[in-house]
């Protein structure tokens, strides 16, 4: 058996314990709030699209190429009906 094939041990169930106590939320915390910033940049930069115009359209129109991928499930999220078991999770 090579070192690669090898069972794991009680060290490496240790880790994946511990991580699930203590890492795996603040991973997800993290993931959550990458999300509402990169959400909050394209709202300040694209708001136009909704009808919030914050910024002039010649910096949106500079930055519509890297936005584009992303429109559309933002739109989808930013008109989505919002209530309380929202804010809970």
């Amino acid at each position: 058996m090579t070192e690669e094939e090898k069972k794991p041990g009680f060290l490496d169930s240790l880790k994946s314990i511990l991580y699930g106590m203590a890492g795996h939320d603040m991973a997800r915390f993290a993931l959550k709030t990458r999300g509402s910033m990169e959400h909050l940049f394209i709202l300040i930069t694209m708001g136009d699209l909704l009808g919030v115009p914050i910024l002039p359209p010649y910096y949106s129109l500079r930055l519509l190429p890297y936005v584009v991928p992303q429109i559309s499930t933002w739109k989808r999220r930013m008109l989505r009906e919002k209530d309380l078991t929202d804010a809970l999770a």
